[in-house]
């Protein structure tokens, strides 16, 4: 009698030292996934912010590109006009210097 009531003591011992690893592996996984949920909200907040940004950067992009047209354009009449004053001054000089 005295012998079962000592191999059930061994296995109570062993299945509370199973019991006790296996708790210490739950909370090395638990702190880890913590760790990780940490990394992650900060990952998650850089992107927020890149995406804010990459839309402010992509509005100026647009209003940059806007102007480059507006420039061209106001370049495109600037130079029609000092082909139209350069014909003109060439009828009106042509003219005085003529014999």
């Amino acid at each position: 009698h005295e012998q079962l009531l000592q191999m059930m003591e061994e296995r109570m011992m062993d299945v509370e030292q199973k019991l006790r690893l296996v708790k210490r592996l739950l909370q090395d996984k638990v702190n880890q996934l913590k760790e990780q949920l940490s990394k992650n909200t900060k990952a998650d907040a850089m992107v927020k912010d890149l995406y804010v940004e990459n839309a402010q950067l992509l509005k100026a992009l647009e209003v940059t590109e806007q102007r480059q047209k507006t420039a061209e354009r106001k370049n495109y009449l600037l130079e029609e006009k000092i082909a139209n004053l350069n014909r003109i001054v060439r009828n009106l000089a042509s003219p005085s210097f003529s014999p």
